[in-house]
């Protein structure tokens, strides 16, 4: 019987998965929201080597051909499913940015406030702030794309979705998170 009930638990969740990777795309087909995506796969660590420099892509943690597969993917799945994104945004780190740029969805304007949160707490008031206000004042037609970091989207939503993944947000200006989560989205589909 608690087996029974093991399976039905996990069925029943791999439904929820499912329905909520449609409500996403539903809601992105729709326009007027915003999808936060994690950069794709890079190199194992966590946070930059000793020495890191923002200006300089050679010092940080950067992609790997797996993680610009996984978004070359992502964009081709959104061009499929005929996704209009009309604004990309990304942190500045060099791993975002190219994240962004192989999404093949837009010019890629960088925005300080994704840039990473981990190992930066003096950071993490102000762009909450931040992050919440963009997505907030997001009003379309087409979708928003931001770029950023696992460590943002987990203090924004305690979601720390798998890279080159992300969450779909209705902004919610009204709401003190200034979104809603309405779905999540991911490479696959």
């Amino acid at each position: 019987m608690l087996r029974a009930l093991a399976a039905l638990g996990f069925l029943l969740a791999l439904g929820m998965n499912a329905s909520a990777d449609e409500a996403g795309m539903a809601a992105l087909r729709s326009g007027g929201h915003v999808l936060m995506i994690r950069h794709g796969l890079t190199t194992p660590g966590a946070g930059d080597p000793l020495g890191f420099k923002l200006e300089d892509c050679k010092t940080q943690r950067n992609l790997i051909e797996a993680g610009r597969a996984e978004s070359r993917k992502l964009g081709t799945l959104l061009r499929t499913q005929e996704i209009k994104i009309e604004r990309v945004l990304s942190s500045e780190w060099c791993r975002c940015v190219e994240t962004a740029e192989l999404i093949g969805a837009g010019t890629v304007v960088r925005e300080p406030a994704l840039n990473n949160l981990y190992g930066r707490p003096q950071n993490r008031e102000r762009q909450l702030r931040e992050m919440r206000a963009l997505i907030a004042a997001w009003k379309g037609p087409g979708n928003l794309l931001l770029s950023t970091h696992g460590a943002n989207m987990g203090a924004l939503m305690s979601i720390n979705p798998d890279t080159a993944a992300g969450v779909v947000l209705r902004p919610a200006h009204e709401t003190s998170e200034g979104f809603r989560v309405v779905g999540r989205i991911s490479p696959e589909g």
